[in-house]
């Protein structure tokens, strides 16, 4: 697989985690598309870490990615990333 695959692939999947990161909590989430990327692949690399320190597991899967990127969106609103307010 060549770089621009796999980096479109890395793009299409932190896309999709971090929507339904933000999907899943309730509320306004004034958030483009690249840093909902972003969330999404940060939310995913640290699932990966818990996964392999905590649990022993080699892989996080699409639930616990999922999840971190919740926290990672919740935390996000808790510190007033609100740049424009």
């Amino acid at each position: 697989m060549s770089l621009i695959a796999f980096l479109i692939v890395l793009a299409v999947v932190g896309l999709v985690v971090g929507a339904l990161a933000r999907l899943l909590i309730p509320g306004p989430d004034p958030m483009g598309a690249g840093m909902t990327i972003l969330v999404g692949l940060l939310g995913s690399f640290s699932a990966g870490l818990f996964s392999w320190y905590v649990l022993h597991r080699h892989g996080a899967g699409l639930i616990l990615s999922v999840l971190f990127s919740m926290l990672i969106v919740y935390a996000l609103r808790r510190t007033g990333s609100r740049s424009g307010r």
